[in-house]
């Protein structure tokens, strides 16, 4: 297969309505004699909308989030990214496929030493080709990054080094790295379990706007409930891998998502 065959793109669906992100019957297992991780999981994902995804510890969020990049391993059922058949791609289209996919973490993932505008800069090196010895990066490039760093709210930190930067900082520098990608998804994992209750409402707050105001759908998984039902569009809810809740957050409460954290009689793992 030639290099241009090789490369993929997650386009836009043709059709309106039609979901970016497409999970039927999902199922994954690590190895043949072990339990399913996931069992039967369905999710859609629409351009524009935020997606809270709920579950204990164990119950398969992270999981669900790498089988839509081949991190995991997609047993049965339907992986769809856009037109990408995840289950279905060579090495070097899961690489195409994860550069269009920004992702933000619980633990940031910035390179401490190296100044805050350097961070974002690092989203475009899928498509910037080489560097120089010095590191600099295209004119467009850097100007695209401060426009970020200042869409999060924190351009005046440009050139601060990452780690002299608090949690929720680092987390907002986090997103414009993402976002640097141009990513037509963002996939954000626990991304406020280590932050304080004032700057887990900022960082959803912003991304939620980014979703709606960029039109790029984001599905970011969450442990708190009043989080969940302040920040997002639909709430998702898994529990030993299956799915439990699905619907529009209007119509949810705090009662009606009790079963995502059920104990077993024996008790859940943490």
């Amino acid at each position: 297969m030639n290099a241009v065959s090789d490369t993929v793109t997650m386009r836009p669906a043709a059709a309106t309505g039609t979901a970016l992100v497409h999970l039927r019957d999902l199922r994954v297992r690590y190895a043949p004699d072990e339990p399913f991780v996931l069992d039967g999981v369905d999710l859609d994902l629409h351009d524009g909308e935020m997606v809270a995804l709920l579950g204990a510890s164990g119950s398969g969020k992270s999981t669900l989030m790498k089988s839509l990049t081949g991190f995991a391993p997609v047993t049965s059922g339907t992986v769809r990214m856009g037109e990408i058949d995840v289950a279905n791609l060579r090495r070097g289209q899961l690489r195409d496929l994860r550069s269009q996919t920004g992702q933000v973490f619980q633990q940031f993932n910035l390179i401490g030493r190296l100044s805050v505008l350097t961070n974002v800069l690092t989203g475009s090196l899928h498509r910037a080709g080489a560097v120089n010895v010095l590191g600099t990066f295209r004119s467009a490039d850097r100007k695209k990054a401060l426009d970020l760093l200042d869409r999060v709210g924190i351009a005046h930190k440009a050139n601060a080094e990452a780690r002299t930067l608090s949690g929720g900082q680092q987390q907002r520098v986090a997103i414009a790295r993402a976002l640097m990608q141009n990513p037509r998804v963002i996939l954000a994992d626990e991304p406020v379990a280590s932050l304080d209750p004032k700057m887990s409402r900022t960082v959803l707050e912003l991304l939620q706007s980014i979703a709606r105001d960029e039109g790029i759908p984001v599905l970011v998984s969450l442990h708190v409930l009043p989080l969940a039902l302040a920040h997002s569009d639909r709430i998702v809810g898994l529990r030993h891998g299956e799915m439990v809740i699905s619907g529009r957050t209007a119509d949810l409460d705090a009662e009606q998502l009790a079963p995502v954290y059920e104990l077993d009689d024996e008790g859940e793992d943490d």
